[in-house]
């Protein structure tokens, strides 16, 4: 590849992001998901991480507000 195309890609700026994802937060956010959910194993692998991380937000703020409001 030449170095203006490797220039114009990363725009001369080494390369970033997320290089891999802890095998046991992943776990963790695949089963909270199959729980509340019921969703099979397939179709939550087939979210993108921060839509995967966007459910698992979702629930844990709605179990939070039931849990208070079961507390009053």
């Amino acid at each position: 590849m030449s170095a203006l195309s490797g220039r114009l890609r990363g725009r001369g700026q080494p390369g970033g992001g997320i290089v891999s994802y802890p095998s046991d937060r992943l776990f963790e956010e695949v089963a909270y998901l199959a729980r509340y959910l019921h969703w099979p194993y397939d179709q939550v692998m087939a979210l993108d991480h921060r839509e995967r991380q966007r459910w698992v937000a979702e629930i844990a703020r709605t179990n939070q507000a039931l849990n208070e409001a079961g507390q009053r």
